[in-house]
């Protein structure tokens, strides 16, 4: 067991609104003024060419990917709306199927009678088949008034269609903290108790949490800790094991107000490195045990980076507002495990991360995930993004599903907000690395409230790469 169910703390009138203030600023949703970090293109370009051939006429898809499977029995039918197709949203966006849901669809992830969860993490299980520990952020309606935040979590299995809590989950056990940075009229981000945005993944050899709290540089910042040292796993990892306590991270200058959704790498030797920054520029810097880190490393790969993002500004920066990290990263090789020709060496493993563009409209955002690989040896360059975001197959296109109080209206012509958060491989036994034709997790939120989850072969998400 970890620790028992939380209590919630009833705040008092005057405070309601500063508390508001502390989960909209947090989550992200609804502002975009919080954090410098937050990139928001200064001049848009006319809109992409729907055509999958790329901006140069150049995609990865041939050569690195071969025949994608046929993942579903009905790939023409989206939920709520038997008008839109799976073909016609392939024009704009790379659908991507689910490997185990009878229709190819998301599934959401079942907390129990108790909890509900949104922006979900899931790793394997070491020992359980079929198993995998799922973290997600409590979700609490609007009308409860609280500062106590937390992160659930449970051992869970997928059963129709549906990724299950097999027992009640718990509260991973991290402490709140305080920051010395929360002063004046941010003051109030101290009254908040708990960890946010948590995202639990794998390294090569050990599972980690990265979660934002309070912070000695920032008001908020982010935290990483060995995920073993907070839930019931098999085997306790030696004391000397990296980030056995809660480490607070640091990042070259200068710090935002609130930072979130930094994520690690390890390269080719092994070693660690931070990741702070996909926007307007890269920042990156090789992180030490103790949460320091070095310079800014992303001038050393501006040269060619600038290049492609650009190329891909250009093209898809007239439709959204502004871009976010958001995944932690894995290692892949761009070939098949069960090619006999397939080998692993740095010239064909990449790191892949998911970011996410951002558009605002209705009161309502939206956000489209594309990947970027970038090189596992320094200067660690960018090797090629997205030509067209991914469309989990199952979320409602524009105007299917609607959110509580637009139940009624007509004009409603949004699509559903999900919100890619983690990335993961399915298979017992794999940790950080995989193939074009292993199978993945992709976790999500759904309109702030909901935990959704998709397995998907990797080759499938990588479809579509434009070589920078």
């Amino acid at each position: 067991m970890l620790v028992k169910g939380h209590r919630r703390i009833i705040v008092a009138l005057g405070c309601t609104l500063a508390f508001i203030a502390v989960a909209v600023g947090i989550s992200g949703q609804l502002g975009a003024t919080l954090s410098p970090y937050e990139y928001i293109p200064r001049a848009w370009a006319p809109a992409r060419n729907a055509s999958a051939s790329g901006r140069n006429g150049k995609t990865a898809q041939e050569s690195l990917h071969g025949e994608s499977p046929k993942p579903v029995k009905n790939p023409n039918h989206v939920v709520g709306a038997p008008t839109a197709t799976a073909s016609a949203l392939s024009r704009t966006h790379n659908v991507v199927y689910s490997n185990s849901t009878a229709d190819g669809r998301y599934f959401l992830v079942d907390f129990g009678r108790e909890y509900q969860g949104m922006n979900p993490n899931m790793v394997v299980h070491p020992t359980l088949p079929d198993t995998w520990f799922v973290v997600a952020q409590q979700y609490k309606p609007p009308e409860v008034s609280t500062a106590f935040t937390a992160e659930l979590v449970c051992e869970a299995t997928l059963h129709n269609g549906t990724l299950k809590c097999t027992k009640s989950p718990l509260i991973l056990p991290i402490a709140g903290t305080l920051s010395p940075v929360c002063q004046g009229d941010i003051a109030h981000y101290n009254m908040n108790v708990g960890p946010h945005d948590a995202r639990v993944f794998n390294g090569p050899e050990a599972p980690y949490i990265i979660y934002g709290s309070q912070s000695k540089r920032a008001c908020f910042g982010l935290w990483m800790q060995d995920f073993r040292r907070l839930v019931e796993w098999p085997g306790i990892p030696p004391i000397i094991d990296p980030f056995v306590h809660a480490t607070d991270l640091q990042r070259p200058p200068p710090y935002g107000v609130l930072e979130k959704n930094w994520f690690v790498f390890w390269d080719v030797e092994g070693e660690l490195y931070l990741h702070h920054d996909v926007a307007p520029k890269r920042v990156f810097s090789k992180l030490n045990l103790d949460g320091s880190v070095s310079g800014d490393l992303a001038p050393l790969a501006s040269a060619k980076d600038k290049v492609c993002w650009q190329k891909h500004l250009d093209a898809e920066a007239a439709t959204y507002k502004s871009i976010h990290q958001a995944t932690n990263s894995l290692s892949i090789t761009m070939c098949k495990r069960h090619d006999p020709a397939c080998k692993e060496t740095h010239d064909n493993t990449f790191i892949m991360e998911i970011f996410q563009h951002k558009s605002f409209n209705n009161f309502h955002s939206a956000y489209e995930p594309y990947v970027m690989l970038f090189k596992q040896k320094a200067p660690f360059e960018l090797h090629a993004i997205s030509l067209k975001p991914i469309w989990i197959y199952g979320r409602g296109a524009a105007g299917e599903k609607r959110p509580p109080g637009h139940e009624d209206d007509a004009d409603w012509g949004e699509t559903e907000m999900i919100y890619v958060t983690s990335m993961s491989w399915k298979t017992a036994g794999q940790n950080y690395h995989g193939y074009l034709d292993d199978v993945m997790f992709l976790g999500f939120g759904v309109e702030d409230e909901q935990a959704g989850g998709i397995d998907v072969v990797a080759a499938d998400v990588l479809q579509g790469l434009d070589l920078c």
